[in-house]
């Protein structure tokens, strides 16, 4: 897969005004596209959730104030990264993905109008060629991000994942919109850096056999699931940074994802 440095994802950024990095990074309007990692955090029906045990918060006898923590959680649930060895045997893991496609330009294609009709909704080829009719076409190295309107039903469960059970009674009644496998090939042609969705799962909620998951991740191509705010980013201009917890070997891991709007 081709690479694009740090360098030149920056210079493609601010190609139109050229603003110097400094101003770029000052001036710029950050967005917090991460939810915060707590008891209300959705998980799969079948993993682990978010446990926060407190070790200390309190006054030492030296007359300092100490807070501690202890956390336990699944490596795929909140804001999180899919690395590709997460479906495919061999494939990178999360310590392996190189930070030129965690730290790239994105686009945003909405597709919150269509995923209103059916909460199955899934992002089709030509929701993608839809968008490049109008923005022109999708660079490779560029970070995907794909709105379905989802986020305003964080973090209700029942509305979000389409059940409130869990274990495997939880996943068979899981209903929540992803892409198609047509879509996902489309992104493997395009060369794209990583893909990302505002839903639990870049394969819809009833998928059985995750068709989407092995397709990009065959490509080493790394998935960004339940990603927050993409209401506000517009379609073309974002700057995404997405920093996931570095586990040698992981499968994924918690994300802190922010973009950057010049």
């Amino acid at each position: 897969m081709r690479r694009v440095s740090l360098a030149a994802a920056l210079l493609l950024l601010t190609s139109c005004s050229r603003p110097s990095l400094t101003d770029l990074l000052v001036n710029g309007t950050w967005v917090d596209l991460t939810y915060p990692f707590d008891s209300t955090t959705v998980y799969w029906p079948t993993a682990q959730p978010f446990h926060l045990t407190v070790v200390s918060a309190r006054r030492m006898p030296g007359g300092w104030y100490y807070a501690a923590n202890n956390f336990t959680a699944a490596e795929h649930g909140g804001t999180h990264l899919d690395a590709p060895v997460h479906f495919v045997e061999k494939k990178r893991s999360a310590d392996q993905i190189p930070l030129s496609q965690l730290i790239a330009p994105a686009v945003v294609i909405d597709v919150s109008h269509q995923a209103d009709s059916s909460a199955d909704y899934r992002v089709h080829q030509s929701d993608i060629t839809a968008w490049e009719a109008a923005h022109g076409d999708i660079p490779p190295g560029t970070i995907v991000l794909f709105r379905t309107g989802w986020g305003k039903r964080w973090p209700d469960r029942m509305r979000y994942l389409g059940t409130t059970k869990i274990g495997t009674a939880g996943v068979a009644e899981l209903h929540f919109p992803g892409l198609d496998l047509d879509a996902a090939r489309a992104l493997a042609r395009r060369r794209v850096g990583a893909v990302g969705i505002d839903t639990p799962s870049i394969d819809y909620g009833q998928s059985t056999t995750f068709q989407v998951h092995r397709r990009l991740f065959a490509s080493n191509m790394p998935a960004f699931e339940n990603v927050a705010n993409l209401d506000q980013l517009p379609a073309t201009g974002a700057f995404v940074v997405a920093l996931p917890m570095k586990i040698k070997g992981g499968s994924g891991g918690p994300l802190r994802i922010v973009a950057l709007l010049p």
